[in-house]
């Protein structure tokens, strides 16, 4: 299944030169098995929204919807977003549509909500059995859109006290998945550790920035 040109022109519906137009596009949370809390977060889309609405001039709904992965819902959503601290399992049918959706223009987030690494690698492999997840260099453009950050991924959270890595799977040139590891974005877009102001405006501007890349592909 071939949907690069309706995420296309999806994508390019979504930026606006009027502010009170009707929203044109969500951001989605990806709904996945296996027993991880997918659902953490609840702010985190509606935050990065109003945040690249009010500094990339996108035009997104602000309330998020929820997708499953084996569903045809998806291919309405350029940019789904995936979270959590535990378990993440697609079945064979789940696999199959998720890198049809990925292979046709749809973009992945993942946010290491801490403990996700484990699960989420042999989940994506499963979609991509092809691909490895690459480290990208601090020169790759995802760094390099509306802001910069020449040192990579800013450190939100400490965890494990690890430097941040920004991963990615690239099928055929394209990025079609990007996984920030020891950093955790999403809760700093999310704000439920009350995090320092400077904290949240880096985590929504790399946000913003990954917004930015997936529309400039």
């Amino acid at each position: 299944m071939r949907i690069s040109g309706l995420i296309v022109a999806l994508l390019f519906m979504s930026f606006t030169t009027a502010s009170d137009q009707t929203p044109t596009l969500r951001l989605a949370l990806l709904k996945y098995a296996g027993g991880g809390d997918w659902y953490n977060d609840v702010n985190s889309l509606k935050n990065l929204a109003k945040f690249c609405n009010e500094k990339l001039r996108t035009n997104f709904d602000t309330e998020y919807a929820t997708v499953e992965p084996g569903s045809a819902d998806i291919f309405n959503y350029p940019i789904v977003y995936a979270t959590g601290h535990g378990n993440m399992l697609f079945t064979d049918l789940e696999a199959r549509n998720m890198r049809a959706y990925l292979e046709g223009g749809g973009f992945l987030i993942l946010n290491d909500d801490f403990g996700l690494d484990p699960f989420v690698r042999p989940a994506m492999k499963k979609v991509f059995p092809e691909l490895d997840f690459v480290e990208l260099p601090f020169s790759h453009p995802i760094y390099h859109q509306q802001f910069n950050f020449n040192n990579g991924l800013p450190k939100i959270h400490e965890h494990d006290s690890k430097p941040p890595q920004g991963f990615g799977l690239i099928y055929q040139g394209r990025l079609v998945c990007y996984y920030d590891f020891e950093t955790d974005l999403g809760d700093g877009w999310d704000d439920v550790h009350n995090d320092p102001i400077e904290l949240r405006t880096k985590a929504l501007q790399m946000g913003a920035n990954i917004v930015q890349y997936v529309f400039g592909q």
